[in-house]
């Protein structure tokens, strides 16, 4: 019986690297390329954060700074004056009527666009024979510009050579031109309807993409268990779709409180500073009459504010909801 004598190679003993040569340049070859990797992220992120550095954080430090100081249009900064700007902003005797109207005007927008919207989603949600004429014809006005659709609505009211009033007069309705903008509630509800005319088809188009994301067995399910339609609509639709309602919500009450150019060109105010909105406020405070980008800046910070705590509480009643 023969004994082997033969050595054991120390590279071959437990806890021993046979060649750790290889092994390193593996471990310095991933870093690189995890540098590379890591460099262009950054690359690519780069143009946004620059674009959100100068023309969101920037301005934003430069209205906080305005807000607390003596700052003219003209004069320039004159030095700190806080609080006094927001005191004097709160004390504006068109500051609070501002923000009724603002208020009312946001619920009454925010109530008819998001349930006209999601009536149009409902109505060209089938493809039908009509449904894509249906669908373009909703989204036309939707590729015009907020400001543009003002001036077009604004002679579509004119009185004297609108179409609107001369259909009233030869349809028997009124005997005299209608002033669509001439009282505080005609303004409100002809600005209304531009707006919903203006943003139907967009807030259409997010609840369409939501109804067509439902699958289709859940509604046969709930049709065999003996579900009417109003049941499959209330119970099936709306909880599925609550996500994007949520969504088209946010978006229409911001835009709402943010109202500026159809009020500016349609009313300006008027009349007698009935349809002054928060926005128009801190335009005027900045650029007639005042002159003061400090109490702007202020009224600015205040809209800032208000909807932040209102995006947060519709962003936790709606984790709220779904949980």
């Amino acid at each position: 019986m023969s004994i082997d004598t033969t050595t054991v190679a120390p590279a071959s003993m437990p806890g021993r690297t046979a060649n750790p040569g290889p092994r390193r340049a593996d471990r310095r070859w991933r870093r690189a390329l995890q540098r590379r990797r890591g460099l262009a992220g950054y690359a690519y992120a780069a143009p946004t954060a620059v674009f959100v550095v100068v023309f969101f954080v920037v301005p934003l430090v430069l209205v906080a700074q305005m807000s607390v100081s003596d700052w003219g249009l003209f004069a320039g900064d004159q030095g700190v004056n806080a609080p006094h700007n927001f005191s004097a902003a709160v004390d504006q005797r068109l500051f609070w009527p501002a923000v009724r109207f603002t208020i009312k005007y946001t619920v009454v927008t925010t109530v008819i666009l998001i349930g006209f919207a999601l009536l149009l989603a409902l109505l060209v949600q089938e493809s039908t024979r009509w449904t894509g004429f249906l669908r373009t014809a909703i989204l036309v006005p939707s590729a015009l510009g907020l400001a543009s659709a003002s001036l077009l609505f604004y002679a579509l009211y004119s009185p004297d050579s609108g179409p609107f009033s001369s259909a009233a007069q030869h349809l028997g309705v009124t005997d005299q031109p209608v002033s669509f903008l001439g009282t505080p509630e005609h303004a409100l509800w002809s600005t209304v309807a531009l707006i919903v005319w203006r943003y139907a088809g967009f807030y259409m188009l997010l609840l369409l993409v939501a109804l067509q994301g439902i699958p289709a067995d859940v509604y046969e399910a709930a049709e065999l268990d003996g579900a009417s339609r109003w049941q499959r609509f209330a119970r099936i639709t709306v909880p599925l779709i609550r996500p994007t309602l949520a969504l088209c919500t946010i978006l229409c009450v911001t835009g709402s409180l943010l109202a500026f150019d159809q009020f500016y060109i349609l009313t300006k105010g008027g009349p007698d500073n009935t349809t002054m909105t928060i926005v128009q406020l801190i335009y005027n405070a900045a650029f007639q009459g005042r002159n003061d980008l400090g109490l702007a800046a202020a009224l600015s910070i205040i809209v800032l504010a208000a909807l932040l705590v209102l995006n947060a509480g519709q962003f936790r009643w709606l984790r709220g909801r779904e949980s």
